[in-house]
């Protein structure tokens, strides 16, 4: 995949799938240290102990649509080119931590992209989900949680076309702001 936030999205469906009520994403771009770090958390079923070594193999899922399972896969090779890890943490009806590392400043580290769309469509396309995005960057931060956002809609539903259209101009102007240190 060409962008970061294309892996974001791919493994968020995943936590949805997973039966995930509330899914965390947390991107952290750190230039001084030279680190970006990219987090999902959910609240899924998990993945049993004896799968977790085997979800980074393409030719593994635990689907029975088709026979293979790029998602986690790609996103590991991603981190690992840009002298990252991908680190899996999971628990059989707790929930699953993906964290991805990746050295910043590194010639083959995928760029993060449109992370505002990708995480409009996360919210707009699963109204029942509960969303909390983070991101900071050097020493700025930004964030949004749909808990919050539903209680002010009251009986407005989040994935009304007005609300994602604000929706969108907040996230846009949010990452905007968070970049130039506002």
């Amino acid at each position: 995949m060409r962008e970061l936030s294309l892996h974001i999205l791919d493994i968020v469906q995943n936590s949805i799938a997973a039966g995930a009520s509330l899914v965390e994403l947390h991107v952290v771009e750190d230039l001084a240290g030279d680190w970006l770090v990219i987090e999902i958390a959910d609240d899924g079923k998990g993945i049993p102990q004896q799968q977790l070594g085997q979800v980074t193999d393409p030719f593994f899922t635990s689907r029975t649509t088709r026979p293979v399972g790029l998602g986690l896969a790609l996103f590991s090779k991603a981190a690992e080119q840009a002298e990252g890890e991908l680190l899996i943490d999971s628990q059989v009806g707790i929930g699953t931590k993906v964290r991805a590392v990746f050295r910043y400043s590194h010639i083959d580290r995928v760029p993060l992209g449109d992370i505002a769309g990708t995480v409009l469509a996360i919210i707009s396309l699963n109204p029942q989900v509960d969303v909390v995005y983070r991101h900071s960057f050097c020493e700025s931060a930004f964030s949004i949680d749909t808990r919050r956002i539903k209680h002010e809609l009251d009986a407005v539903e989040i994935s009304h076309p007005a609300v994602a259209s604000w929706l969108e101009s907040f996230l846009r102007q949010g990452i905007d702001d968070l970049y130039r240190g506002d």
